[in-house]
Formats: structure tokens, sequence, C-alpha cells
């Protein structure tokens, strides 16, 4: 992830988090959430649960508080399969 990607993602979140600052707590918070999972990219949203992870120190606490909340994408599981033999006699 490159800086200058960090930097877009961070100016974009903190223009909602600013945005919003002036609502009440509860709605303000409720309204970044709504913004990011509404109109991010899941893309956007994957680079910045890796941002927070590592810091996030130049986010709005709107930002940071929303992102605990916003859906994070998994990578799928790997499937693991098993011969009938492996599964006690269970067919598959």
């Amino acid at each position: 992830m490159s800086a200058n990607n960090n930097d877009n993602i961070i100016r974009m979140a903190n223009q909602i988090a600013t945005y919003f600052a002036s609502y009440p707590h509860d709605e303000a918070l409720a309204g970044v959430v709504n913004h990011l999972e509404k109109f991010w990219e899941k893309r956007m949203r994957l680079q910045l649960h890796q941002y927070v992870d590592h810091g996030g120190t130049a986010l709005h606490p709107l930002i940071v508080e929303a992102e605990k909340q916003i859906e994070r994408a998994h990578p799928p599981l790997a499937v693991a399969h098993t011969t009938s033999e492996s599964n006690d006699g269970i067919e598959d």
C-alpha cells in the first residue's frame, strides 16, 4: 500500500468525519458508518481497515470509531477435502 493511496483514503475519510462532526456523537458515528458502507467500495474499506490496523494515526477519531463497526471483508477460507477413509466412513 503506497503512501499516496493512504493519503487519499485519509483525506476522504477525514472529510466525511469533518462533515458529521457537528452532529450529536451517536448520530455522527451512524452517519460515518452509513457513508462508508454505502458509498465506499470494498477495496477502499479494506484499505481503511489495514491503515487502522497499522496505527491509523492521521485519522479523525470518528473514523477510527466507525471503522470498528463496518464489516471486514474476510478472504475466503480454504476448503479441506477429505476422503471417506479420513472421515470415519461418512460419505461426502
